[in-house]
């Protein structure tokens, strides 16, 4: 059991997860690239039983091109998005793993939307690749 802190740029809103992540994935659709405001985002998935969220957050509820919604929590004084739940699955939580600011976090075991992936971009060697 690994104790991590994330959290926005200012330091206002913070989710302590106190287990490991359950899936470490990069996600190389277009809105995660419009969010990040990079080539994709890297995100790990909790239980919201092993983590304790601080502070206040503004929600942006994303509707994907399937029609299911996603509520991104970001603090309103930095605008960071610290953390995600889809709609139907709200006892997964999603962090984006750049807020943990450890550059030792596991890295990730899956790529998605690769069909969307910028051509330079290569991934882990043993990464499990989806489109």
């Amino acid at each position: 059991m690994t104790k991590r802190i994330a959290s926005c740029s200012c330091g206002q809103l913070s989710v302590t997860t106190f287990e490991d992540p359950i899936r470490v994935s990069v996600c190389h659709c277009l809105a995660c690239q419009r969010r990040t405001g990079s080539v994709f985002g890297v995100q790990a998935r909790f239980r919201r039983d092993g983590m304790e969220l601080a502070g206040q957050s503004t929600r942006y509820v994303q509707i994907s091109d399937e029609g299911n919604k996603t509520n991104f929590e970001f603090c309103p004084n930095c605008g960071a998005t610290v953390y995600y739940t889809s709609e139907g699955s709200e006892e997964i939580i999603a962090i984006p793993v750049g807020v943990f600011a450890e550059p030792f976090f596991p890295a990730p075991t899956i790529s998605i939307y690769e069909e969307r992936k910028h051509g330079w971009v290569l991934m882990p060697e043993g990464i499990e690749h989806l489109n």
